[in-house]
């Protein structure tokens, strides 16, 4: 057995074009995001201004990710004056989080970038390639 399968071409599995799409995702997020936000930290911010102030692990189940991931995004956002954290007035053992004025200030001038980074990624696609393409990547995730 030689180790190649002609069947299997590397550039046509849907694992690596995904990676693929992600890394150029990224770069252009890096570039265009301000204030060095990362994907996370912008995911984070964006639902909190969705839903107003949450607990830290609703927050993860908000945005996808697990405990230990959001327990750093959350602390390198109050860090940056992002976010603030207070005791749940219905449940003293429970923190929230919410936006800072600061991040609320910011908010348009984030969502803006967010969507030309939506845009710049898209950008091959013509307007209905678009469409079905989130329609499609909406029922993988």
């Amino acid at each position: 057995m030689s180790g190649s399968d002609p069947e299997y071409i590397l550039d046509a599995q849907v694992g690596y074009m995904l990676r693929r799409a992600s890394q150029r995702h990224t770069a252009l997020f890096q570039s265009l995001m301000p204030h060095g936000l990362t994907a996370t930290q912008f995911a984070a911010l964006a639902r909190l201004a969705e839903v107003g102030a949450t607990s830290q692990n609703q927050l993860g189940r908000l945005t996808s990710m697990d405990v230990a991931t959001i327990k750093g995004v959350v602390e390198r956002l109050r860090e940056k004056g992002l976010v603030e954290q207070a005791a749940d007035p219905d449940d003293k053992r429970r923190t929230l989080v919410a936006l800072s004025p600061a991040a609320k200030a910011m908010m348009d001038a984030l969502h803006t970038a967010g969507a030309a980074i939506s845009d710049a990624t898209l950008e091959p696609l013509s307007a209905a390639e678009r469409t079905r393409f989130l329609h499609l990547l909406s029922q993988l995730t």
